[in-house]
């Protein structure tokens, strides 16, 4: 593979908190590890970091520090379980909620220091629909919407699919439903989701699979482990295994499309070769 390879950016989101978004980043980049991927999983909570104490890390430096100028993007990377590598967040840093859109711009850029050694970055976005998740998920290549069957997850998420459609131009999100107590209920979910949008918006919605509700997810967050690690037989595992092999698939990014993104100088050099 040539070293100016495609990244697979892959932002999982959903506007409400509390619908196990952190949960299926960490086992989903765990899972593509698996497959033989070279995963990186920016925690891009900046201000409350969640990654690193859901898997019980001590980072010695975090974005902060990147932002600061004191180090590099590389030098804040931690080896997560699996051989997945984690950009991690500060925790209870007010400066990071507000950070000026340059900020965002340059943490964005930052990553092309490390694109030689990665196939797959996931990022983790805060709950909500602030300036940061924006600029996180405009610059991603696949939307990974978490949504679970309450009223104001599906709302919440209808909220951010509509924002990122009208405001800047996105047509095409995948759909997880997370923390179903049946398939039946997934697609369910899922197709309450697609009743508004395809209502009111111009969007295309793909339904990726459903992680069952799963009481192993439960434990291995109190040992502060990923479940696909504490528990790698249990149901959410099995599905996020399946997930992960439907991610895997999914085409790579061809060509920039106009704005700040991810590793877009690999796209630029791309369009001029057969690489």
């Amino acid at each position: 593979m040539a070293s100016n390879h495609p990244v697979q950016v892959i932002a999982v989101t959903g506007g409400k908190g509390g619908i196990g978004k952190t949960n299926v980043s960490v086992n989903l980049s765990l899972a593509l590890a698996e497959l033989g991927r070279r995963v990186v999983l920016l925690d891009a909570d900046l201000g409350l970091a969640n990654v690193d104490v859901l898997l019980g890390l001590k980072p010695k430096a975090t974005l902060v520090d990147v932002l600061d100028g004191t180090c590099e993007l590389r030098d804040v990377l931690i080896d997560g379980p699996g051989g997945i590598r984690i950009v991690p967040a500060a925790s209870g840093a007010a400066r990071m909620v507000n950070l000026q859109p340059q900020e965002h711009a340059g943490l964005i850029q930052a990553f092309s220091d490390i694109g030689q050694n990665i196939d797959v970055l996931i990022v983790d976005t805060a709950a909500g629909i602030s300036d940061s998740v924006i600029s996180f998920v405009r610059a991603a290549q696949e939307v990974l919407v978490v949504v679970c069957d309450e009223p104001t997850s599906i709302t919440d998420a209808y909220a951010l699919i509509k924002l990122l459609n009208r405001d800047h131009g996105m047509t095409r999100f995948r759909v997880l439903a997370n923390m179903v107590h049946t398939p039946q209920e997934g697609r369910s979910v899922f197709a309450k989701l697609t009743k508004v949008t395809d209502r009111f918006l111009d969007v295309a919605l793909q339904y990726v699979g459903a992680v069952p509700y799963d009481e192993s997810v439960r434990k291995a967050v109190q040992k502060q482990k990923a479940v696909y690690e504490a528990f790698p037989r249990s149901k959410a595992s099995i599905a996020i295994r399946g997930i992960a092999q439907k991610v895997d698939s999914w085409p790579l990014p061809a060509n920039p499309r106009g704005h700040l993104e991810f590793f877009v100088e690999r796209l630029v050099r791309r369009t001029g070769s057969d690489s």
